[in-house]
């Protein structure tokens, strides 16, 4: 039970995974260690072999030097006082080449040594002096025969170990290779095992930003501290679905229950404004017409109230391909008489066949930028359009001259409720919802809007909107 807590920490998760990496890592270390070791271990032996192999050879030349000096005195002066010092000689000489004999394989040149040490111990010093000249000479020349042997194999055993060498560093870098890869491909399995929880968050935060239906299943296996997290967003989109519910509820039954007296304030309004029930004097008049104009502000207020409800309703967008010039005329069309009444007209160049949107959200998108151009645009100016593609975005710039806006206050003009400061040419007090709704239908169909500038005109909006292939 405690072990099955530990792996399903996220911490010990991601611990377990690092030392589940380097266990390769911590394998090619120890066996580059213990070859690392074996290999001076190799070569100290060969330097103290081939220093003491030499170092006998070396004395056993000095010593058959002396004892052919030894010898050759003998056979002239013939002094039994001279052979004790013979025999010591070639009891050191063979004390020196056995321990060379014994590590060469071949034991020709040192049985050829070993006899002639062997004569010269049994020389009595009556033999002829051609006869003493022959073995002195055959001992000196089996003795470098000898050393010459020595000098070869020392250079074999030198070769021998640089193969050896060669084959280790071989064998170390495929064993590297290997370890390498393994642990790579460790890393990308614990790093799909860390992060495989940490993608089903994202997914559900998507949904969740999306306004889905239905989120993603909570997780039955994980980091416990993921899933515990996961449980919480579900919760919490619970709770959002609630609250939005709540919004739109009462959003609607607002507007729906202030249009009733609205309507009756109205029809007072106007028969008082037709004097129906009697002549107005001057400051009635002006009284009513202080009523009219914030009856036609409350009604305004509802308008846009119920319109941002139902944008707010509208969860998902429904793309499909729009005929631009078509879809372009009914929307002139549609606001020409408001168009007119202000004296602007519409320049527009339509570089796109076909959009591809939501045809609602776009309209709504549409009619807002033109009801915000009238009201803030100069009066007598145009109002550019313009619609063209840039890379995978369907981009609609929206400009009209008039009063500029600085940088630092067109961000807030998007946002609920956030009204500008310039004066409106209807005199009508806005609600701050225009632009706001632009910005809402441009991120419900995965786009965005800002403010831009252009050498054409004062106030430029530009609206993109991801292409069908971006949009899929």
């Amino acid at each position: 039970m405690g072990v099955a807590m530990q792996l399903g920490s996220l911490r010990q998760l991601t611990l377990i995974s690092f030392v589940v990496v380097l266990v390769p890592l911590a394998l090619l270390v120890g066996y580059s260690q213990i070859k690392l070791s074996e290999i001076g271990q190799i070569a100290t032996n060969e330097a103290e072999y081939s220093v003491n192999t030499v170092r006998r050879v070396s004395k056993m030349e000095g010593l058959s030097v002396d004892i052919e000096r030894l010898v050759r005195q003998y056979h002239i002066v013939k002094k039994d006082a001279l052979k004790p010092l013979i025999r010591k000689s070639t009891q050191r000489f063979s004390e020196f080449q056995i321990p060379v004999c014994e590590k060469l394989t071949e034991k020709r040149n040192c049985n050829s040594l070993t006899e002639r040490v062997d004569w010269i111990n049994q020389y009595s010093g009556t033999d002829d002096q051609l006869l003493l000249d022959a073995q002195l000479a055959e001992f000196k020349q089996n003795l470098y025969d000898l050393a010459a042997q020595v000098d070869s194999s020392l250079d074999r055993r030198i070769q021998d170990q640089q193969i050896y060498v060669s084959s280790v560093q071989q064998t170390q870098f495929w064993l590297t290779a290997c370890l390498l890869g393994a642990s790579f491909l460790l890393i990308v399995l614990g790093s799909k095992a860390i992060l495989k929880p940490v993608s089903r968050l994202e997914r559900v935060i998507t949904a969740m930003s999306r306004q889905e239906d239905s989120l993603p299943a909570i997780a039955t296996s994980g980091p416990k501290e993921l899933i515990v997290l996961e449980q919480k967003l579900h919760r919490l989109a619970g709770r959002l679905v609630q609250l939005e519910n709540l919004r739109h509820a009462l959003l609607r039954h607002a507007s729906h229950e202030l249009k009733t007296p609205l309507a009756s304030i109205k029809e007072g309004c106007s028969l008082l404004t037709e004097q129906v029930v009697g002549p107005l004097n001057t400051d009635q008049e002006e009284v009513l017409s202080l009523l009219n104009s914030s009856t036609d502000r409350l009604n305004l207020l509802i308008v846009q109230l119920l319109d941002y409800n139902l944008l707010l309703q509208q969860a998902k967008p429904v793309f499909s391909k729009i005929n631009s010039e078509r879809f372009f005329d009914e929307f002139v069309t549609e606001n020409s008489l408001a168009i007119k009444q202000h004296d602007n007209h519409i320049d527009m160049k339509i570089d796109l066949a076909t959009i591809f949107a939501d045809q609602t959200l776009f309209r709504r998108v549409l009619d807002n930028l033109v009801s915000n151009a009238i009201a803030h645009g100069s009066k007598g100016s145009p109002i550019n359009i313009r619609l063209y593609q840039q890379g995978n975005m369907q981009v609609l710039d929206f400009a009209n001259r008039g009063q500029t806006i600085d940088v630092e206050q067109r961000h807030i003009l998007f946002q609920p409720f956030s009204r500008g400061e310039g004066v409106r040419n209807d005199r009508v007090t806005g609600s701050g919802l225009g632009l706001s709704i632009v910005a809402d239908c441009a991120r419900m169909m995965f786009g965005k809007v800002e403010m831009v500038e252009v050498d054409y005109a004062d106030v430029c909006i530009r609206v993109q909107i991801p292409g069908k292939e971006a949009s899929i």
